[in-house]
């Protein structure tokens, strides 16, 4: 496996304790492509906590125009891990 792989795996996995964490849920019932509002109830203040906690723990900035586009945890992992990439 290279580092690459690891990589996402671990950004994935954090993202998933975060949500998990503010839905108050396991973080193995958090299905990838499950809607957050839809599928899991997330509001908007949950939807801000999430992005706080992720700004804080990858010391980045999400733009506030992206957080419309945090709608499952794939696509939400996918943006961090592009964020990451152009922070290198």
């Amino acid at each position: 496996m290279n580092n690459t792989n690891t990589a996402s795996i671990n950004v994935e996995q954090d993202i998933r304790v975060l949500v998990a964490e503010i839905l108050e849920t396991e973080s193995t019932a958090i299905d990838i492509d499950a809607h957050f509002v839809k599928n899991l109830g997330m509001d908007s203040m949950m939807a801000l906590e999430i992005l706080a906690a992720i700004e804080k723990k990858y010391r980045i900035v999400i733009p506030e125009e992206v957080l419309s586009k945090f709608t499952s945890l794939r696509t939400t992992t996918n943006i961090v891990r592009d964020i990451l990439k152009k922070k290198q």
